[in-house]
């Protein structure tokens, strides 16, 4: 202690470091506040509080004023970029009372501070480090023991583990993730941190007297029931970022509007008195980390903590939120703010704003022109919808989408279609439930929530806005129903495809008999499947095995049992581990075929590296293997699936089947992001598939003029997309989607978008067909797979010869 009319302080800390002996040169030692306990552990692996603490006591016989003091914070081993972190103080610590400072949270604990009288965000070290009590808020800049004891400012100081600056002998020892360092109750200070204090555990007081269990994740940070000058507003500001990020906030005032108390934890905050600004959010986020908070909705409270800006990924916009808060309840039982209602009236057509592909976090926000502006005009603060229609089926996560413009973009079943890169959908919004006593509704596309849903508006990394719903509607169920297409005439050669989502032989028997059903009966058993996300006989079991027999008899066994054919299959197996998925999985496609019906001209030779081609003979077109995959060691098929092609005969006919699973969308800038518009970079590897293909197509073509190729599979991309364009080059194939109505084109629905990614061409000679998306997984919350499958019947007697 410097001198005698200086306080004590009792710090936490977490961490280590090294320190020298900080000689005697300290002054006499205080008789009034000095540091009486330090604990830097806080959240930490085996910690019960939440966050670390510095706690002052006053000795003295009047009270002590604090105005303008801080607490600062020095790492025990200071190297030359070292600096002295700095929280400010304000108010009082009464004659033989204590005032309690919160500081950083951490992930782990259980138990809050009680409402600390001051609030910093300072991570201490658990094991070591040093605390000053300064008259005045510019940081320290002493890093040895010698320089801080010529420092006059300093009132008192704490050094503990191995700290270089300490007083007297040494510094205090024991401090632990469980463990504080603390004065004993008389307060006595010899100015010899060794011999002044002792580890035990932790046992913050505020200067109500309380202690720990009674704050809400540490206090107000100021000890006043007064609200601070910020607001949330301000907080919020004009565009996605708040002008305060990075900032200590006191006293926030607001009426709590919704709690959540699993995943990432933390309750919204909504302040009643808006300002005129539409563009200024009146809520915020208050995150708890993993300790559930203690508010309940109603709760008027004031709020302390740092002003964050939470990216969910990289590409994603940010969630402005409170960290490391401390909260006091001045009442509860209060009304929550009136929600803005989301609907076709207010949620506007356009949907962003364009930063040429970069960020539009700068933007100011233009809520009346974009609905991506409007939702965050909104964020934190209560939403609600009323009678609207599902456009995606509740997930495995808890959540549906609905829409709040029934008359945008209507599929022909009730969904939303997305139709194009600017047509993005602005009705969309995804809704989750902060009610975990209850089950989250189960609805299909088409069905119907009735009556109000209301919560915050927050946002995520998938999907982008999403209510957080305190009060859910009513589900009306429309009755969606599976779709059975009907089955080929005799004359016809039915062809599908159907993404089984990755399908292995240790998949339990209701995978194979829903994806069976989806064969024998939905499909009507078609002459030819081609199968994407075929595993081999282990999964995921990373062995080294690539075969697939077991997988597919399996299935085909299944198919059996459901009504359908006894198939026959072929494919080629990868090389392990190169056709990305799943890593051990090894992926690939397969041809399953009723040999009942059409046989299959095996020519053998094709192997996981050895290309097919095609020669022309008197009779036609003809492959060199058969099975084959097209030019497999391409960069094109770096770590993806190649095709795999096939050569049948149906009634005297031969028809090239290529099945194809284009590289995925992993990678792609989201549509809700914060890059406008988003870069789509996994675009260029598809590209380069579609011209692979169509290169293979065209020497198919060049050898027979009149070839029956049918090109299918999962292409990952839209109808309306380069990836297409670039396969059907030349007029060399017809995209079968584009015959069907705008309103049944979807083989997928991703965040509440219907899509097509599944697609079925046909070369120039098929002139005569009838072709089926088959709508049995996409729509549904109970589902085989996440895709769709699709069928073409093609009467092979009528086309060109």
């Amino acid at each position: 202690m410097r001198r005698a009319v200086y306080p004590v302080i009792s710090v936490a800390v977490a961490g280590a470091f090294a320190l020298t002996a900080l000689p005697a040169a300290f002054a006499a030692p205080s008789t009034t506040v000095v540091i009486s306990e330090v604990y830097g552990g806080g959240g930490n692996s085996g910690a019960t509080l939440v966050r670390d603490f510095v706690e002052l006591g006053n000795a003295g016989s009047g009270a002590y004023d604090l105005s303008g003091y801080s607490v600062q914070y020095l790492p025990g081993s200071p190297s030359a970029s070292s600096q002295w972190q700095v929280t400010a103080l304000s108010g009082s610590v009464a004659a033989g009372g204590r005032y309690l400072v919160a500081e950083a949270a951490g992930t782990g604990g259980t138990t809050a501070l009680p409402t600390p009288d001051a609030t910093g965000s300072i991570a201490m070290s658990a094991t070591n480090g040093t605390v000053a009590l300064v008259s005045g808020t510019t940081a320290l800049t002493c890093k040895t023991a010698a320089d801080c004891a010529a420092e006059s400012r300093i009132v008192d100081l704490v050094g503990f583990g191995s700290a270089v600056v300490r007083e007297g002998s040494g510094p205090a020892t024991g401090a632990s993730n469980t463990a504080s360092v603390a004065r004993a109750a008389s307060l006595a200070d010899t100015d010899d941190n060794a011999a002044d204090l002792a580890a035990g555990t932790p046992s913050p007081v505020n200067s109500a007297g309380q202690g720990p269990g009674s704050g809400d994740g540490g206090g107000d940070g100021g000890g006043s029931t007064e609200p601070g000058t910020v607001r949330v507003h301000d907080i919020q500001g004009t565009t996605r970022v708040s002008p305060l990020a990075g900032q200590t906030v006191t006293r926030v005032p607001g009426v709590v509007t919704g709690v959540r108390t699993s995943g990432s934890r933390g309750y919204w905050i909504q302040d009643p008195q808006a300002d005129a600004d539409p563009r200024t959010s009146e809520g915020v986020f208050v995150y708890t980390g993993s300790a559930t908070p203690t508010v309940s909705v109603g709760d008027s409270v004031l709020v302390s903590g740092k002003v964050t800006e939470y990216y969910p990924s990289s590409t994603t916009q940010s969630l402005t939120q409170i960290t490391g808060p401390t909260a006091t309840v001045l009442s509860s039982g209060n009304p929550v703010p009136g929600a803005v209602a989301l609907d076709e009236d207010s949620v506007p057509d356009g949907y962003v704003p364009t930063a040429g592909g970069g960020s539009i976090e700068a933007l100011p926000l233009e809520p009346a022109v974009y609905a991506l502006d409007f939702y965050e005009s909104l964020e934190g603060m209560r939403t609600e919808i009323a009678d609207v229609r599902v456009v995606g089926g509740t997930t495995e996560y808890d959540e549906l989408w609905v829409t709040v413009k029934p008359d945008e973009s209507p599929s022909a079943r009730g969904g939303t279609l997305y139709s194009g890169y600017d047509q993005p959908n602005t009705g969309r919004i995804k809704v989750m439930s902060l009610d975990t006593t209850a089950d989250f509704p189960v609805v299909n596309v088409g069905d119907e929530l009735t009556g109000t849903t209301s919560g915050p508006l927050d946002y995520a990394t998938y999907g982008g806005y999403n209510l957080q719903a305190t009060r859910l509607g009513t589900v009306v169920d429309n009755g969606l129903q599976r779709e059975v297409t009907r089955r080929q005439s005799r004359k016809e050669l039915a062809v599908a495809t159907y993404n089984v989502e990755n399908l292995d032989a240790l998949d339990s028997q209701e995978k194979f008999d829903r994806l069976a059903e989806g064969v024998a009966v939905s499909l009507r058993s078609p002459d030819i499947v081609a199968l994407e996300e075929i595993q081999d006989d282990n999964g995921a079991v990373n062995d080294g095995t690539v075969t697939a027999e077991a997988t597919l008899k399996r299935f085909t066994d299944a198919v059996r049992a459901a009504g359908g054919p006894s198939y026959s299959w072929r494919y080629v197996s990868p090389e392990n581990n190169q056709d990305g998925g799943e890593p051990g999985g090894n992926i690939r496609l397969a041809f399953l075929y009723n040999p009942e019906r059409v046989s299959f001209a095996d020519r053998p030779g094709g192997d996981a590296t050895t290309a097919t081609s095609v020669v022309k003979t008197k009779k036609g077109a003809r492959l060199t293997h058969s099975p084959g995959r097209i030019n497999p060691t391409s960069d094109a098929w770096d770590s993806s699936r190649k095709p795999l092609v096939g050569e049948f005969v149906f009634r005297g006919e031969s028809v090239f089947v290529i099945a194809n699973h284009f590289g995925s969308k992993g990678g792609d800038q989201p549509l809700h992001g914060r890059y406008q518009e988003p870069n789509r970079s996994s675009e260029t590897k598809r590209h380069q598939q579609a011209a692979e293909v169509n290169t293979f197509v065209k020497s198919l073509l060049a050898a027979d003029k009149n070839a029956k190729a049918v090109v299918l599979g999962d292409l990952n991309d839209f109808e309306f997309s380069q990836t297409v364009s670039t396969l059907t080059d030349g007029g060399v194939l017809n995209p079968l989607v584009s015959t069907l109505p705008a309103a049944e084109r979807y083989t997928y629905v991703f965040d509440g978008n219907s899509q097509t990614l599944d697609h079925t061409l046909t070369s120039p000679a098929i002139t005569h067909f009838d072709y089926d998306i088959v709508h049995i997984n996409s729509e549904f919350a109970d589902q085989a797979s996440d895709h769709d499958p699709q069928i073409v019947r093609i009467d092979v007697s009528k086309c060109r010869k």
